[in-house]
């Protein structure tokens, strides 16, 4: 079929059997997918439904020259991070693209990568829609987890460890790097390009973790969400931020920080627990292959602390520092 051919409904048809053929399973609890007006769907007997959704655009949250794979990936991939924050299975999705025009030799690698992924995640495609304009891709992404067991931002308790996973800032060097027009190195361009969801790590922090929150705007600003939910504050010690030595040895140490502090667009979990379950944890980190660092601790608020007044605080060998919170900001 040639790409000038495709009508929408052509394109819609394309998505469905590209689906099918990349084998994103769906499960018992299906009743409709794509094709009708609406999809149909349950929720497994005792599971809430974990329901968020993202929007990218071009320009904005990825460059123009990214390759149509990587964004394909990439763009599932946020979205399932945020199910990881929950603890949350995923289930099911559905995808609205905005395209300039229906151009085969984008779509298709794209398609295909972002189908992958979901097959890997038995994430079942089940609907969405097509448009004319500028390149903007929405995912809404389904999960669903026992309803007690949801992770909330807001569950965290004085005197718990903080804990993040994988390594931070390379996605964000990346991004200096190509906004520079210089070339990331290849674990710098994988970071920013190719995320992986900690999704095994999500469900296996359920009864173990007290909140957690995914890393898309820099460890600081998520945190300070995450403790304004919980209506505490943070201690971070520097020398303890898992940084790849690549990053340190490219940047030195201190810029290194600041891309993981600040930079964002790392997708992995931060989460908080408290120190009993440090051994168990640290099992789970064994168990799934998942670097599992912690990297701090949550403290009750001063009575006099203002909204925005040292959420976090950075411990040093030079003393502690506030931390002002510099994560993206669309407006």
């Amino acid at each position: 079929m040639q790409t000038a051919c495709w009508s929408e409904f052509d394109l819609i048809e394309h998505i469905r059997t590209l689906s099918l053929e990349l084998g994103a399973a769906g499960f018992a609890s299906d009743i409709l997918g794509i094709g009708d007006d609406c999809a149909l769907v349950q929720a497994p007997p005792g599971e809430s439904l974990a329901i968020s959704t993202d929007t990218l655009v071009a320009g904005v949250h990825f460059f123009d020259h990214v390759a149509p794979d990587a964004l394909g990936h990439k763009c599932l991939a946020v979205n399932l991070s945020d199910l990881a924050a929950m603890g949350a299975e995923p289930r099911w999705f559905t995808l609205n693209l905005t395209l300039p025009k229906v151009d085969q030799s984008f779509l298709e690698p794209f398609l295909r990568a972002m189908l992958r992924l979901a097959a890997q995640h038995r994430c079942r495609l089940i609907g969405g829609d097509t448009t004319r304009g500028p390149l903007a891709i929405t995912i809404t992404v389904i999960g669903s987890v026992p309803a007690k067991l949801a992770l909330k931002r807001s569950g965290a308790q004085p005197q718990d460890d903080v804990y993040v996973s994988g390594t931070l800032g390379g996605a964000a060097a990346a991004v200096k790097m190509h906004s520079e027009t210089r070339k990331p190195n290849p674990a710098q361009a994988k970071a920013l390009d190719w995320p992986e969801p900690q999704l095994a790590l999500g469900m296996a922090l359920r009864g173990v973790a007290s909140a957690a929150i995914d890393l898309s705007d820099g460890l600081a600003g998520d945190l300070a969400h995450l403790c304004r939910a919980s209506k505490l504050h943070a201690e971070l010690a520097a020398d303890a931020l898992p940084l790849a030595e690549a990053l340190v040895s490219t940047f030195g140490r201190a810029q290194a920080l600041q891309f993981a502090l600040h930079g964002g667009d790392d997708y992995q979990l931060c989460f908080t627990a408290p120190c009993a379950q440090r051994a168990r944890i640290a099992a789970i980190s064994q168990e799934l292959g998942v670097q599992i660092t912690r990297v701090g601790s949550l403290h009750p608020e001063q009575a006099n602390q203002a909204a925005n007044q040292a959420l976090i605080k950075l411990l040093d060998g030079h003393g502690v520092h506030p931390l002002q919170v510099r994560g993206y900001q669309h407006f």
